[in-house]
């Protein structure tokens, strides 16, 4: 078929074929293994490690994710048919290239980068909820706080001015029994001026009064 492999590097390799007229309206098999001289001699389909179907329109494909310093095997036939010797070819690659090889520690790093960026910026919000959530509910207990505070002072205000208005008619009360046990005419005689009917039957004087009534 007159295969040919080129641009050969660590981890990729072009292989370029002829178009086949047996496959118009179908497409082309490229199958390529690693380690050739491990496969058998019959050059099956099952015996290749990867297979790619390339439409009929193409007649090049790039193998990718090679492994450097490796000998492969490649085939191509038309529409997954078992490839004869003749459609094989056997290749090397090179060395890892040094620049895919910073590359890929420039892509690991900002891989790493972003992951970290991403959990701190989690981290960050769930440090941030905690602590408004935390300030929401020390408010919250300092209102409530408060109200049982007002509550509590005029439960105490309400007791003491109850305490003040016993203690005043406790007071009131030791004076009238005072002025009684002091003044017991004085008493009658307030209640003869509450008690108007009292008066229309006469006072007997006592012995005392008798006695000082002048002859």
């Amino acid at each position: 078929m007159g295969i040919t492999v080129q641009n050969i590097t660590g981890e990729t390799a072009m292989v370029i074929w002829p178009k086949m007229a047996g496959c118009v309206d179908s497409f082309y098999s490229v199958m390529y293994h690693p380690n050739w001289n491990s496969m058998v001699s019959s050059y099956t389909r099952k015996s290749f490690q990867k297979e790619e179907r390339v439409p009929t329109s193409r007649s090049s494909f790039v193998v990718e994710n090679l492994t450097p310093l490796t000998t492969y095997i490649l085939c191509v036939t038309c529409q997954s048919a078992n490839p004869s010797s003749d459609q094989c070819r056997v290749f090397n690659t090179l060395e890892r290239d040094p620049a895919s090889t910073s590359n890929t520690k420039k892509e690991l790093a900002l891989g790493i980068w972003l992951t970290s960026s991403v959990l701190l910026l989690i981290i960050a919000a769930i440090l941030i909820y905690g602590c408004l959530h935390l300030l929401c509910r020390r408010r919250r207990e300092r209102l409530q706080g408060q109200k049982g505070t007002s509550k509590e002072d005029h439960r105490k205000a309400w007791t003491k001015s109850m305490a003040y208005t016993s203690e005043e008619l406790g007071r009131q009360s030791q004076l009238m029994q005072d002025s009684e046990g002091k003044h017991p005419g004085g008493i009658q005689l307030a209640t003869i001026i509450e008690n108007p009917s009292a008066c229309k039957e006469p006072v007997m004087p006592t012995s005392k009064s008798r006695e000082r009534v002048p002859m």
